[in-house]
C-alpha cells in the first residue's frame, strides 16, 4: 500500500509542484490550500504518513497549523516549508515537534529526501528539540557532526585527511544511512579578500576555512536535497558579514 502524504499550502503551482514530484515516486498525495482545510483533511491522521506544512499561509499560519495537527496526532511527521527561514523559526518548528524544516524553493530530490527522512524515523517526533542546522554535535572524540534539517549529516573529516593545505574532506551521511565523501576546495581569491580586509592572513590551512568549507557544504546539502554530482565543491568567495569573525578568529 502507498504511503499518502498530505501537502498543505496556499500556492496552487507550489502544492502542484509538490504532487509531481512525490507522486513520481509512489506517493499517494492530497492536498490542502490552508491550515484550516488542511486539519479538515487530516483528522486524526490515521489516513496519513506525512505532512508538509508551509509556514507563510493567510489566516492561520503554519506554526499554529503543526500545533493542532500534532495535538490530533501526537506522533505527526510534519516537515515545514517556509521561503522565509530564520533560526527563530527553525527552532519554534522543532519545539513544536516538526520532524524536519526545509527552505524553499525546494528540488525535487530535496523533499523527496526529506518526506523519506521523516517516514523513517522510528520514533515520534519530540515535543521539544533545540538542535537547528548546523549545530555541531559530538560523536566521537576527534570527530563533529553537523546536522542539517533535511536528513543530512556532515562528519569531520574524509576517511583520510587531506594533507593540502586548501582542501577538507568531509562525510555526508544522507537520509536514507548511505554515506559519501566530498572534497571542499579553499580558492585563493576569498583567503586574500579576507586579508586585505583584516590586514591580517588567515591561510588556506586555518580552521577559519574549515568552518566556511563546512557552511557551504550544508548550505548545498539543504537547498538541493542531494550531494554535488562531482563530489566537489568550492569556496569562491565570501559573505562580508563574516569578516568580524575572521578578524576576532584565533586558532586552537
Amino acid at each position: 500500500m502507498s504511503q499518502r502524504v498530505l501537502i498543505i499550502d496556499d500556492e496552487t503551482h507550489v502544492r502542484q509542484m509538490m504532487r509531481l514530484a512525490l507522486e513520481t515516486s509512489g506517493y499517494e498525495v492530497g492536498e490542502a490550500q490552508d491550515g484550516s482545510e488542511g486539519l479538515k483533511l487530516y483528522s486524526n491522521g490515521s489516513d496519513w504518513n506525512a505532512v508538509v506544512l508551509d509556514q507563510r499561509m493567510p489566516g492561520m499560519d503554519g506554526l499554529e497549523t503543526l500545533r493542532r495537527l500534532r495535538a490530533a496526532n501526537p506522533g505527526a511527521r510534519i516537515i515545514m516549508a517556509t521561503a522565509y527561514a530564520s533560526i527563530e523559526l527553525a527552532v519554534d518548528a522543532m519545539k513544536l515537534g516538526a520532524s524536519d524544516f526545509v527552505r524553499k524553493p525546494l528540488t525535487p530530490d530535496a523533499l523527496r529526501n526529506a518526506v523519506a527522512a521523516a517516514l523513517a524515523k522510528t520514533e515520534p517526533p519530540p515535543a521539544a528539540k533545540d538542535s537547528i542546522a548546523s549545530q555541531p554535535e559530538s560523536t566521537s572524540p576527534g570527530t563533529v557532526k553537523t546536522i542539517t534539517l533535511n536528513g543530512f549529516s556532515i562528519l569531520d573529516e574524509g576517511e583520510e585527511k587531506s594533507q593540502v593545505p586548501n582542501e577538507r574532506r568531509f562525510v555526508v551521511v544522507g537520509p536514507e544511512g548511505n554515506r559519501e565523501e566530498v572534497l571542499v576546495l579553499i580558492d585563493e581569491e576569498p583567503v586574500g579578500y579576507v586579508e586585505r580586509m583584516i590586514r591580517r592572513r588567515l591561510p588556506p590551512e586555518s580552521s577559519f576555512w574549515t568552518e566556511q568549507a563546512r557552511d557551504l557544504l550544508s548550505d548545498y546539502l539543504w537547498s538541493e536535497g542531494k550531494t554535488p554530482p562531482t563530489g566537489k565543491l568550492t569556496v569562491k568567495d565570501l559573505n562580508p558579514d563574516k569578516l568580524p569573525i575572521a578578524e576576532r578568529w584565533k586558532e586552537d
